[in-house]
């Protein structure tokens, strides 16, 4: 019987990634609590839009599923400012907050789209100040929404993306 493949699994991933569904608009604001002292700790934030050419969904959990899917092309990668969308709001005690700006996806999207998904990844590095440094991502993947003031229309046919083919 075939199972729903989320998106860790299809990406590669584990419990270091999370998927939402959001509007191109959206921006939020993620509270992480490290647990430990993260003076001297370095932050990168960075996103990527990529496409998948089909996406349901679970019928009784409304989770998507990846199960059909492949991804058919990508949009420039694009690094975030962490100088605005990092704040470390207690370093001793390891709380930070990291804000994951609005319009990061600036292309079109279908309404009620199933197909030519627009699938925004971000990643949220880590880097202790140690000697010998751990360095950790969390990813979050926002599948992109149509709202009013989004052009409605095909990701695949816009300024930017960039096909992916497979031999």
């Amino acid at each position: 019987m075939a199972g729903v493949l989320n998106f860790a699994n299809y990406i590669g991933g584990a419990d270091n990634v999370q998927i939402e569904q959001i509007f191109p608009s959206t921006q939020r604001t993620m509270t992480y609590n490290f647990g430990q002292d993260v003076t001297g700790w370095v932050f990168d934030l960075d996103a990527q839009t990529i496409v998948v050419d089909t996406m349901s969904f679970d019928r009784n959990t409304g989770e998507p599923n990846f199960a059909n899917s492949s991804v058919i092309g990508v949009f420039t990668a694009t690094q975030i400012t962490t100088s605005t969308n990092v704040n470390v709001i207690n370093a001793s005690s390891g709380t930070v907050a990291i804000t994951f700006p609005g319009n990061l996806y600036t292309g079109p999207v279908l309404p009620d789209a199933r197909k030519n998904v627009p699938i925004t990844v971000v990643g949220v590095t880590w880097s202790t100040g140690a000697l010998l440094p751990q360095v950790n991502t969390h990813r979050w993947a926002f599948i992109q929404s149509w709202e009013p003031g989004v052009n409605a229309g095909d990701p695949t046919l816009a300024s930017g993306y960039y096909a992916i083919t497979t031999s």
